[in-house]
């Protein structure tokens, strides 16, 4: 089933403020909370759908991607099933808890009094640059790249313990926060911070793994692979969730960012989803008419030059072009037609050329609108 429009989802306009999608954003998430709706599997999901919208229109270089490209600007970042709910109420646990007043649980992992959560650790991004030529970008590829990152240690499964456990922080009790009553001048005053015992996860590791030192992760090489979608430019960024760097003791893996840098190419010159070729024909074929063969992405092509062709007319080869991302149809291949001169001639070609010089047909007549075009060129160069 085909992604709605993130604008749709939030019920926005492409110029929504900030603070528009964040009011839409909070709407929506109050209406289909898991709390509200235990047990429906169609209001988790226009949860988890309102949340991946407001989590790239509301960051201004995803939400640049998107409206350039669409969904692909963003493909990999989420997978089939959208974002995941631990990622949703670790970002937006501010979000919740002023909609809910501690109403609400604001994750799933545990929470002390007044609705503060317990700190879900959240490993780093990692980035890569991938180099595509023309013809992978032309048909979408696949690539296995091997990354040095970050893994869950396999010995103690990630916990960081040498027996696989974790136990209840006996200062907390495991709810990863302290409340320390004040005294003011308005009265009694309770504050919560983050239990400074187990850094507010909660657990703490009692004997710690040999291989680890207790963090639960290790540095390691990893293939990873990365589907390119067709009709992808340089520069652009795609993200894939949590294929970055493991986070400690069983936290969020960061996301990995994959740069796209598109290689030269030896024939083509390429602006969006168009290409440019620059074709030599001779001065008997320009003057004749002829049928010359073209090369493409995908092949050779056969077109027919009128007679009487001048150097520099534009022939366009309507969907020789790249694939739209995120769209239909194909760009156009725009072939330049210059028609080459020699360097140099022998005595019999220059006899020959002086002859036809001669001839009424080869002398310089150019009619209105050709001199009006080549006056212009003149004024843009001088």
């Amino acid at each position: 089933m085909a992604k709605r429009d993130y604008y749709e989802v939030l019920g926005v306009s492409k110029s929504a403020t900030p603070d528009e999608l964040k009011k839409a954003y909070r709407k929506l998430a109050l209406q289909y909370h898991p709390d509200r709706n235990p047990g429906d599997k169609e209001a988790e999901e226009k949860f988890k759908e309102a949340a991946e919208a407001y989590d790239v229109l509301s960051n201004p270089d995803k939400k640049a991607r998107y409206d350039q490209y669409g969904h692909a600007g963003v493909d990999g970042a989420y997978g089939q099933g959208g974002m995941d709910m631990n990622d949703i109420f670790s970002q937006f646990g501010s979000i919740f808890g002023d909609l809910f007043g501690g109403g609400f649980r604001t994750g799933f992992t545990g929470f002390g009094g007044g609705g503060a959560a317990r700190r879900v650790l959240r490993g780093t991004n990692l980035r890569i640059k991938v180099k595509l030529t023309l013809e992978e970008i032309d048909r979408g590829c696949e690539k296995k790249i091997k990354v040095n990152k970050y893994v869950p240690c396999k010995t103690c499964n990630g916990t960081g313990s040498k027996d696989g456990k974790l136990e209840t922080c006996p200062h907390c009790h495991g709810s990863g926060v302290v409340t320390e009553t004040k005294r003011t001048m308005l009265g009694m005053m309770q504050t919560q911070s983050a239990c400074p015992h187990c850094g507010g996860e909660g657990k703490v590791v009692k004997d710690k793994c040999h291989d680890c030192h207790g963090d639960g992760i290790v540095k390691s090489d990893e293939i990873i692979t990365i589907n390119i979608p067709a009709g992808v430019q340089d520069g652009m960024q795609l993200a894939m969730q949590g294929q970055g760097n493991a986070a400690p003791r069983g936290g969020i893996a960061g996301d990995l960012i994959v740069l796209v840098e598109e290689q030269e190419h030896d024939t083509f010159e390429r602006q969006d989803a168009n290409l440019y070729y620059n074709a030599f024909i001779t001065f008997s074929e320009a003057a004749q008419g002829a049928s010359v063969e073209i090369p493409t992405l995908n092949g050779k092509v056969k077109i027919k030059i009128d007679a009487g062709t001048p150097s520099g007319r534009v022939v366009r080869l309507r969907g020789k072009g790249l694939p739209i991302l995120n769209g239909y149809g194909r760009g156009d291949l725009l072939v330049c037609l210059n028609v080459w001169v020699p360097k140099s001639l022998t005595k019999e070609e220059k006899k020959i050329l002086d002859e036809l010089n001669g001839h009424p047909n080869f002398q310089p007549n150019p009619t209105k609108q050709e001199r009006g075009f080549f006056d212009k060129m003149k004024e843009m160069f001088n």
